[in-house]
């Protein structure tokens, strides 16, 4: 066999034969019964991610990037490499849409065409004829999670400051805009007193990039009846001292009699933690977080006092596992209803029926999410429970489906 040196690499010509024989051997490890419903799964199931995919696509992303290129002028190259990097957002999307459709579609096929009754004949059990999809839709919440959480962040940030870039709108170098940090804590009454939990101080800055903030504004409401508002024309975090380090501002302090004094500096050192900075260098949308970010976020904000956004990228963070649960949660229901005897779903009734099961599944889990966020439910809780009440639903089908 030839090969080619690739520097000090030498290739052999003969990888792809080699893989392809591999890749076979292994395929026909798998039992034939299974290699066929793999068959039949897998083209209906590449199929309906294109589907889904090009129609989200069209709607989230090129009519945008159409219309920017006719108003804005942004150059095609730039709209085409925007296009690409928001492509494993949408393609996370579909997947567990597939899924549904795929085992829904494939079962329904079989049992109209009455090759199910067959195998029933021949003693295989429903479970027996579903455990390829079943296969099929663990593999699915793989990869999705894989996509959402290495994948999707990545390429999304890169699509904005690609976007932003080629319109003019953003630097290399920057790296955030509309920094805002609340920090929960004691408010001190006269003579220092502790008297109750409450905002006590509130961070915002125009613009964070090069590890600098400018544009700041820090409101303190730390002690009872006082109001001060400190604004800089830039602040670093001074790491030597532990203190934010402001320069060319004044503070402007009202007291409790109505009175107002102003100091300007030059520089000023105020005691406050590097939170600001912490989250400044972190996506704004959970959803663009990886579970890591997001974990680091809930510690930020829970030295920060700020209770009620920690508790909500707690269910963020549990939404990360549960959302690629969809996919074994919808091969399940797609499976069990495609597989009941006599099944006569065509294409356009199997779309209609996921459409309604995909809205009634994620009704149920953003209703959920909602009293994770309020703290009427536990993260953990909000974020699996409609997991586990469809895959009993899915249960509760696959028997009904083996009688």
């Amino acid at each position: 066999m030839s090969k080619w040196r690739f520097g000090k690499l030498k290739v052999d010509e003969s990888w792809p034969l080699k893989f392809w024989s591999w890749a076979s051997s292994k395929w026909r490890l798998i039992p034939l019964l299974d290699r066929w419903l793999l068959g039949e799964l897998i083209p209906v199931l590449l199929f309906a991610i294109a589907a889904f995919t090009v129609v989200s696509l069209s709607v989230g992303v090129m009519f945008d990037l159409v219309r920017k290129i006719v108003e804005f002028n942004l150059p095609l190259h730039f709209a085409l490499q925007v296009f690409g990097l928001r492509l494993p957002f949408f393609l996370v999307i579909s997947f567990p849409m597939s899924t549904l459709l795929c085992t829904l579609l494939a079962y329904s096929r079989l049992s109209a065409n009455s090759e199910l009754t067959a195998l029933r004949s021949l003693g295989v059990t429903t479970k027996r004829m579903v455990a390829p999809a079943l296969v099929l839709a663990i593999l699915m919440t793989g990869l999705t999670f894989v996509f959402n959480d290495v994948i999707v962040p990545r390429a999304n940030s890169s699509a904005e400051v690609a976007l932003k870039r080629a319109l003019g709108k953003a630097i290399a170098t920057e790296k955030g805009k509309h920094v805002v940090f609340s920090r929960f804590g004691r408010i001190s009454g006269k003579d220092d007193e502790e008297t109750n939990q409450g905002l006590s101080q509130l961070f915002y800055a125009k613009e964070f990039h090069r590890g600098e903030m400018e544009g700041v504004t820090v409101l303190d409401l730390s002690r009872l009846g006082f109001t001060q508002m400190l604004k800089a024309t830039k602040g670093v975090w001074n790491e030597e001292k532990a203190m934010w380090e402001f320069f060319e501002g004044n503070i402007l302090t009202l007291t409790p009699n109505g009175s107002t004094t102003s100091v300007e500096f030059d520089r000023y050192l105020y005691p406050l933690s590097a939170g600001p900075i912490r989250v400044a260098k972190l996506p704004k949308d959970a959803n663009n977080m990886t579970v890591a970010q997001t974990m680091e976020a809930v510690s930020i904000y829970t030295d920060a006092g700020n209770r009620k956004e920690a508790r909500k990228l707690k269910v963020r963070i549990q939404e990360k596992f549960t959302f690629p649960m969809a996919c074994l949660v919808f091969g399940l229901i797609g499976s069990s209803l495609g597989a009941r005897p006599n099944s006569l779903t065509s294409r356009t009734q199997g779309f209609g029926i996921s459409l309604l099961l995909i809205l009634g599944y994620y009704t149920l889990s953003f209703s959920f999410s909602s009293l994770g966020v309020k703290g009427t439910l536990p993260p953990l809780l909000a974020a699996w429970t409609p997991v586990f009440i469809s895959l009993a639903v899915g249960g509760v089908l696959l028997r009904q489906s083996n009688k």
